[in-house]
Formats: C-alpha cells, structure tokens, sequence
C-alpha cells in the first residue's frame, strides 16, 4: 500500500507545486487526474524518487521510503514509466526488457510483454532503443519494461500519450489483467475516461492540491457530469 502523508515540494525559486498532499491507496488500480500544471506529474515523480519532498512523508507498506533515491526505492519495488521516456542507445529491447525482469526472458515471455502494448517481438526484440523508434514505439517499450519488473508499485505517468488507438486498448485490458491477477498496485496520471473507467480510486489534483478522492463510483459521475469543475487556469486556487 503506498501511504502519502502532508506532502508539499517547492520549486528553487519558491514556487508552491505540491501543497500538503494525502492519501492512502485501497485498490489495485489507483488513477489521479486533474486539470493540465495541477501537480499529477510532479506528484508521480515524487513518488518515484524522481524528485525529493520539501516535507511530508511517502510510505510504501508502512515503510518510509521519503529519503530513498529512484534507484534505491526501485530496489523496493517501485517503478516508473517517464511521460517522455528515456532512450538507451547501445541497449536492444531485448536487454532492457531482460534488465527490467532480473533474468533471461524466453520468447514466448517477450511476446507476452510485447503484445500487452501492441507491438510484435519479431519485429522489435533485436532493435536498439534509440532515436531509429518513433515517440510511440519507445512509450509503449518502456511501459513493458515496467510491466517486466512486476513491481509492488508501478507509477505510469499519462501512458496513453503517443499510442495509437488500438495499442491503447490494449494497454487498458493490460491494466485491467494486472489489477485482477496481480500482487503490485497500480497508480496512473491519465486524463483518459477509458482509463478512469477501469479505476478502483480515482483522484483529482488541481493547484497541487487534493479537490476529490475516493472509489471511481463516487468520483467519476462527478466528473462527466460537470458537477466537479476547475476555474483556476492561472492557479488561483479557485478550484471547487
């Protein structure tokens, strides 16, 4: 279970991005969403080890991992999907989907991962991961490593960006299996309704803070219907 206690993080120049989050994950699958510059990203990258708080405490299974670096909270089962993820170049897909894993992944294991977002083994396993692979081929690569290391923790930060419309519907049931068949939790910056949709928890950050949380059937309605509505484009705090 992943535990966020009051967290808050500045900019060096002093500028307020997180203001004194908290919330507990109850479900496999949690998704945070919210209005563009409202903190989800720099959210997920704290929870990473990306970034480090100014104050408050993160907690994975009662264990505070505030202090820990992103290697060092990888060690403890955390992962992370970069909204632009990072090329490897020297690095075939193969080695990175392999390095993710811990170990020597068969073929019909690279099919696998390589199916859940879209893309056939034969044609990527040997590439190298460099600028030869478009923004969307090297997205849906690094949410396979992700789902390789089979983490208790996995963060996707807004995975539906550059995938196509049938990999994304891929990527949505991949979700889904993995709530339903696995021990790890999922959290998820997304803006998508489909991806809500599929949500144990959803919440909604706006001006870095915390607007609405709870079970996707308490939160959703709210949202699709207007009811929730965000008037602070200028981060003004005027968000109800």
């Amino acid at each position: 279970m992943l535990e966020i206690r009051d967290l808050h993080w500045k900019l060096p120049d002093g500028s307020s991005i997180i203001n004194g989050v908290s919330f507990k994950t109850r479900g496999k699958l949690t998704v945070i969403t919210g209005p563009n510059g409202g903190g989800k990203t720099s959210l997920a990258k704290l929870i990473s080890g990306v970034e480090q708080p100014t104050s408050g405490s993160i907690l994975l299974d009662g264990e505070d991992i505030t202090a820990l670096d992103i290697t060092e909270r990888a060690k403890k089962g955390v992962a992370y999907a970069f909204q632009q993820p990072v090329r490897f170049k020297g690095l075939t897909v193969r080695d990175l989907l392999e390095l993710a894993a811990g170990n020597s992944l068969n073929s019909a294991e690279l099919c696998d991962l390589l199916g859940k977002v879209g893309l056939c083994a034969e044609e990527y396993i040997d590439r190298e991961m460099n600028t030869s692979l478009s923004g969307g081929e090297a997205k849906r690569i690094e949410i396979a490593t992700v789902l390789a290391r089979k983490a208790k923790l996995s963060v996707f930060d807004e995975p539906e960006a550059g995938i196509d419309l049938w990999s994304f519907s891929r990527l949505v049931q991949t979700f889904e299996e993995i709530r339903e068949k696995s021990e790890g939790e999922l959290v998820v910056i997304s803006h998508q309704e489909r991806i809500l949709s599929v949500a144990d928890d959803i919440i909604v950050i706006a001006d870095g803070k915390i607007r609405i949380s709870g079970t996707k059937e308490e939160v959703l309605p709210k949202l699709l219907s207007g009811e929730y509505t965000c008037s602070c484009p200028k981060r003004t705090g005027d968000c109800k």
